[in-house]
């Protein structure tokens, strides 16, 4: 075996699955990141669709991503996770592909709904398969690894992604759909040469528990919820604060971009490191307080930049980029073991469902909600919003002590 450079061991993941995992990752950021560049250019341009049919087509997509994300995830634990991972590639690819070819609005809408559908199969699927697939005294970490490279990629992507746009031309926009659906097919050819994980067999003569029935499990839905107000600071940081910051402050306008840059920087080199202690209840209590903490204090420190000048200016929205992506990691770390620890094995997807269905909500509302709590009310909104992330820092031991002491029988879930 070939020892590798110390600095090169920090930055690969360890050898095996978890590589493989890892760059399978990087692939999928790298085709949804090209796209995402310019998908409303190429919406517009080349499909030929106006602003209001693109945003009633992708609010409809994220309302069957709510609405998909329990069954979805119910039909991943029955299928298995890598099988569910890979369909939901492949299909997702082809619905890229097929996006020149959805020269109405109707047509769109069809397209849209197959690829958001898919996509939310996959993502179900890939966390199923995780879980099953790798020991779970590195499972953490090797989702960190993941994460990581689908940053990774997601960066490279979206420099690809611009690149196409600079040719200004048909050409150009054709290159953003193809290029995702050629990275995201590959990515599902090369799920399915993974090792299998067997899906975790139903108890013979118990009748299997309905998609639904994760809504009964009190302690993990009012966790899923604390978890889904805090992935309320992605929307916060990525939309809200620009948004304040080009209305409020007399920041200049490049530093935002360098503020992206460095949020993807410290996602990138910090996401592992973040992980350490998401192995035990205390470790992840600490960890999802430590993300609560931050948001709270990044959100009245966004308020002050209103009444700040020059470098001053700049300086605290660093501070806050740092605090909110420290945010993202902590509660990351958290999420993820929760995720597949706390749930029976044969359940994890359609648990996982239940995560996505509250944060895919957040992603429905939020945006125009924070937006006025801290723009139109002229900044003391920010206060209303540190005080929902305070909430969570203080509700988060007893909420996870009641999650991790109650009994989650597969069968007792199912009848309660």
């Amino acid at each position: 075996m070939i020892d590798l450079p110390a600095p090169l061991q920090k930055i690969l993941p360890p050898p095996g699955l978890p590589r493989m995992m890892s760059f399978q990752n990087a692939l999928w950021g790298l085709g949804i990141g090209t796209f995402l560049t310019g998908s409303v250019v190429f919406f517009t341009l080349y499909v030929g669709l106006t602003p209001v049919q693109i945003g009633i087509g992708l609010s409809i997509g994220g309302l069957l991503a709510v609405l998909g994300s329990m069954p979805f995830g119910h039909l991943a634990d029955r299928i298995g996770g890598q099988r569910a991972w890979a369909v939901g590639a492949l299909a997702q690819a082809a619905a890229f592909a097929a996006y020149p070819l959805a020269r109405t609005f109707w047509l769109f809408l069809l397209v849209i709904a197959v690829q958001t559908t898919a996509e939310t199969l996959a993502t179900a699927g890939r966390v199923v398969y995780m879980a099953a697939a790798l020991p779970a005294e590195s499972r953490v970490r090797a989702m960190a690894f993941s994460r990581a490279y689908l940053n990774v990629g997601w960066t490279v992507g979206a420099g690809l992604g611009a690149a196409a746009l600079a040719l200004d031309s048909r050409t150009g926009l054709l290159i953003l759909v193809y290029t995702a659906a050629a990275c995201i097919g590959c990515n599902g050819l090369a799920v399915l040469r993974m090792p299998p994980a067997t899906p975790v067999a139903h108890p013979e003569g118990t009748k299997p528990p309905s998609p639904w029935s994760v809504l009964r499990d009190r302690p993990y839905a009012v966790t899923s919820l604390i978890f889904g107000v805090l992935w309320l600071h992605s929307i916060v940081w990525a939309e809200v604060l620009p948004l304040w910051a080009i209305t409020f402050t007399d920041v200049p306008k490049p530093v935002l971009g360098g503020l992206v840059a460095l949020n993807t920087v410290l996602a990138v080199t910090l996401q592992v490191r973040a992980t350490r202690g998401a192995d035990t209840l205390p470790g992840v209590t600490r960890l999802t307080r430590w993300a609560a903490l931050a948001a709270a204090v990044g959100s009245p420190l966004a308020a002050l930049t209103g009444r700040t000048h020059g470098w001053l200016t700049i300086a605290l929205l660093t501070l806050i980029v740092a605090l909110f992506t420290g945010a993202e990691l902590w509660v990351s770390a958290a999420q993820w073991f929760v995720q597949t620890e706390v749930p029976p094995a044969g359940q994890r997807g359609v648990y996982i469902g239940l995560d996505k269905s509250v944060q895919g909500l957040g992603k429905m509302l939020g945006p125009a909600g924070l937006t006025y709590l801290a723009i139109q009310t002229g900044g003391w909104g920010w206060w209303v919003i540190a005080a929902l992330f305070a909430v969570c820092a203080v509700t988060v031991r007893p909420v996870l002590t009641w999650l991790t002491s109650t009994s989650r029988n597969p069968a007792a879930v199912s009848t309660a």
